[in-house]
């Protein structure tokens, strides 16, 4: 297979394809035949069947229209949801270990999970050292 097999994205005026398949044609394929698609860590989360949980989230996602989700998205801790096509266009709010963070879906998206675009994890920025805190800080003069 050649590279060209494996384009996602699009190009300038052009209309969103993943690997040579529109959008809405994406949307009227069957679970099986989209998972035939993705990379073998999401393609075997599907295979193997979706948790309750995961088949939830996807019965939700497809019952809510696009407006309801901008206005009230819909609350998860499932940071393993592969993003379906029927998630696109539609706002999650994914928990990161401390709150809920709002993830708009866009089509670029497909293929990869929820967590990734919620981070769970800050930067740590470090201030001075306190006296006591390092052996030469015993010599810092007290004031």
């Amino acid at each position: 297979m050649s590279n060209s097999d494996y384009q996602i994205g699009r190009d300038s005026d052009e209309e969103f394809t993943y690997r040579g398949h529109t959008l809405s044609e994406l949307r009227e394929m069957e679970l099986s035949e989209f998972a035939e698609l993705l990379p073998a860590r999401k393609r075997r989360t599907i295979e193997r069947g979706l948790t309750t949980e995961q088949q939830k989230l996807f019965e939700k996602a497809t019952e809510r229209d696009v407006e309801e989700s901008a206005n009230r998205p819909l609350r998860t801790h499932l940071r393993d949801m592969p993003i379906l096509p029927e998630f696109v266009e539609k706002t999650f709010a994914v928990y990161d270990g401390e709150e809920f963070e709002r993830v708009y879906v866009e089509p670029e998206m497909l293929g990869h999970y929820l967590g990734e675009f919620v981070l769970t994890r800050q930067s740590v920025e470090h201030g001075q050292a306190g006296i006591g805190a390092t052996r030469s800080s015993k010599f810092v003069p007290l004031k």
